[in-house]
C-alpha cells in the first residue's frame, strides 16, 4: 500500500471506486477490514480463547465493522458482546446485513442508555474494549449516548483497539471532537487518515496499523493524493551507494553562516550535522567576536571569521567577505546564532543577493524574512525554509495557536508564498513543497524538544542537499534521519535531558538502521 495520508472524503471516493469500478462488494470490505483488525489485535494482545472482549457499535459502517469483529473473535474462542449504541431498526445497508448475522448469533446486547453500559461493563472482567462507534465520520462535538460511553471507558482501565479512527477524533485534523476514545492500538484501512499523523490525534491513536482490505494500489495511484506519510522504506533508496573511489569532493561541501555574541554554538551543531549526514567537506563563517570560541569547537569543519558589527554580530562587510567562500560552497545554510539586530538584518540582504546555490534558512534569518519579506530575491535558487511554530507565526502574519491549528495547510501556504520547501517543525513536522506536495513526519520523540536540536536539523538537510539531492528529498529525509537519531539518543539515555549533540551523535546509526531496513515500529 502507497504511504499516502487521505482525508475522510477521499477515503469514501476510494471506498464507492472499489466497490462500482473493481466491483468488490460492500460487504467484502467490511470483512476484510474486520479481519485486520482481529489479526492486528491478536498480534499486539495474544490469542483470543476465553478472552471477555466488549465491541462497541454503532449505527453506520463503522458499527458494522465491529459487528464482524465480534463474530470473528467469537469463532477463535472469545467471550464476545457486540453492544450496540444506536436504534436497530435505524442500522441499514451492509452495516445491517452484519447486525443481523451477529444477531443471529447472539452476540448483540442493545445499550440504550448510561446506565445499561455501566451494568454490562460490571457483568464481566473485559480483557480488551473493540471501540467500532464512529470511525470517520464525525463531524462536531460528540454528543449523546456516544459522548456519554466515551467518557464512561476513560474511567475504565483497559485497552482499547479502535477501529479506522478513535471515536471522537476528526479523521481530517487529528483534533479532538469534545470527547474522545484513548485508543492502544488503531487499525485503520486502506490508507492512513491524516487525523492519525498529526496531534492530538496521533497521540489518541496510539500505535497505528494501515489494514488492507482489498483497495487496489491503482486506485490510490489514479486518485494522485499530494500527502504522504514518510517511511524509512521509501527513503532509504534515496541516498546512492558510495562508490569505492570517493573522495571528500565527492559529498558536497557545506557553507554554515551564522553565529553571534551568545549564539557560537548553532552555526557549529549545523556543521557537525552536515558532516554526520555524510557531507564531504564543511566550512562555517562567524563574526570575528565569536571566532576563538568557534574555532577550536569543531576540528572537522573550517571556521572562517568574519568582521563582526560592533554588536558582535554579522553585517553587511561580513556578507562581502563572503564571496570567496561561496564560490566553494556546494549549498549555504543560513541563519543559526544569526540575530535580528539591524546590522545582522543588513548582513542577510546581502547575503542574500549573493548567493547562487541552495539555501537552507532558519532561526533569526527566518525572523528577518518575516521582518521584511522584500528582502528575497524574486528569483532564488532552490531554498528551504525550516520555521518552528513561533517563526512560522511571524513570517505568515498569524498567532501561533492559529499555525499549530492548521499544520498542514499554514506550511503550504508558506510554500506557495515563499516558493520554498518549508519544514513545519513541531511534533509530527510538516514538509511542504510551493507545488502542494506536502510530507509528515513520524518519527521524533518530546525529549528532541531543546535547544540546538533546531540546528541540527539545519545541518542535516543542508548535508543531504550537498549531497546532491533536490531541496524537497533533503527535508523529507533530514527531518526522518533527525526524528531517527532523537528517537536512538532517546532510547540509549531517555527523553529528560537529552540534547542536541546526543541527537546529531546518533545520526550514522540513524542512516545505517534506515538503510538497512531495521527500523522498529516503535522508532515509526
Amino acid at each position: 500500500m502507497l504511504p499516502v495520508l487521505v482525508t475522510a472524503q477521499e477515503m469514501r471516493q476510494l471506498d464507492r471506486a472499489a466497490i462500482e469500478e473493481v466491483g468488490i462488494p460492500g460487504v467484502v470490505l467490511m470483512e476484510n477490514a474486520a479481519l485486520q483488525v482481529v489479526h492486528a489485535a491478536e498480534q499486539r494482545f495474544g490469542e483470543w480463547k476465553d478472552k471477555r472482549v466488549l465491541v462497541l457499535c454503532g449505527g453506520g459502517n463503522n458499527g458494522g465493522d465491529g459487528m464482524v469483529v465480534a463474530r470473528h473473535l467469537a469463532q477463535r474462542g472469545a467471550q464476545v458482546v457486540a453492544a450496540l449504541l444506536a436504534e436497530p431498526e435505524k442500522v441499514s445497508g451492509d452495516a445491517r446485513t452484519n447486525l443481523v448475522i451477529a444477531h443471529n448469533l447472539g452476540l448483540v446486547c442493545p445499550v440504550a442508555s448510561l446506565e445499561d453500559l455501566q451494568n454490562l461493563w460490571l457483568s464481566a472482567d473485559w480483557y480488551l474494549v473493540i471501540d467500532a462507534l464512529l470511525g470517520i465520520g464525525v463531524k462536531g462535538e460528540v454528543r449523546g449516548l456516544v459522548a456519554e460511553a466515551i467518557r464512561f471507558l476513560e474511567r475504565c482501565p483497559v485497552p482499547v483497539v479502535a477501529v479506522d479512527v478513535p471515536s471522537g477524533i476528526d479523521a481530517d485534523t487529528g483534533e479532538v471532537c469534545g470527547c474522545a476514545i484513548r485508543a492502544s492500538l488503531t487499525v485503520t484501512f486502506g490508507a492512513m487518515k491524516i487525523g492519525l499523523a498529526l496531534y492530538p490525534g496521533a497521540e489518541y491513536a496510539g500505535e497505528v496499523v494501515v489494514g488492507d482490505i482489498g483497495i487496489p494500489d491503482s486506485l490510490l495511484e489514479r486518485a494522485n493524493i499530494p500527502r504522504r506519510l514518510i517511511t524509512g522504506e521509501e527513503v532509504r533508496g534515496w541516498l546512492a551507494p558510495r562508490s569505492p573511489d570517493s573522495h571528500k569532493g565527492s559529498f558536497g561541501h557545506v557553507l554554515v553562516v551564522g553565529g553571534s555574541v551568545g549564539l557560537s554554538g548553532a552555526p557549529l551543531m549545523a556543521a557537525e550535522s552536515a558532516l554526520r549526514v555524510g557531507a564531504g567537506l564543511c566550512s562555517v563563517a562567524v563574526p570575528q567576536a565569536v571566532y576563538t570560541a568557534a574555532a577550536g569547537a569543531l576540528r572537522e569543519a573550517m571556521v572562517h571569521p568574519l568582521p563582526s558589527a560592533e554588536e558582535g554580530c554579522l553585517s553587511a562587510k561580513s556578507a562581502a567577505a563572503l564571496i570567496p567562500l561561496l564560490k566553494r560552497a556546494t549549498v549555504v545554510a543560513i541563519g543559526p546564532g544569526w540575530s535580528t539586530l539591524a546590522s545582522a538584518h543588513e548582513a542577510l540582504r546581502e547575503l542574500l543577493k549573493m548567493v547562487e546555490v541552495p539555501c537552507v534558512i532558519d532561526a533569526d534569518a527566518l525572523n528577518c524574512i518575516a521582518l521584511e519579506p522584500t528582502i528575497l530575491p524574486s528569483t532564488h535558487p532552490p531554498l528551504v525554509f525550516t520555521p518552528h511554530p513561533g517563526e512560522m507565526a511571524r513570517l505568515m502574519s498569524i498567532d501561533t495557536a492559529s499555525v499549530q491549528a492548521n499544520r498542514l495547510e499554514t506550511a503550504l501556504t508558506a510554500a506557495q508564498r515563499f516558493g520554498a520547501v518549508v519544514v513545519l517543525k513541531g511534533a509530527r513536522s510538516v514538509v511542504a513543497t510551493p507545488e502542494g506536495r506536502v510530507w509528515v513526519n513520524p518519527t521524533g520523540n518530546p525529549g528532541m524538544a531543546t535547544g540546538g536540536s533546531g540546528d541540527a536539523l539545519t545541518g542535516a538537510i543542508a548535508g543531504f542537499m550537498a549531497q546532491g539531492l533536490d531541496a524537497e528529498r533533503s527535508a523529507v529525509l533530514g527531518v526522518y534521519v533527525h526524528g531517527l537519531a532523537g528517537d536512538i539518543a532517546a532510547e540509549k539515555l531517555g527523553e529528560a535531558g537529552l540534547i542536541a549533540g546526543d541527537i546529531i551523535r546518533c545520526v550514522p546509526e540513524a542512516i545505517r538502521c534506515m538503510q538497512a531496513g531495521s527500523i522498529s515500529r516503535s522508532r515509526r
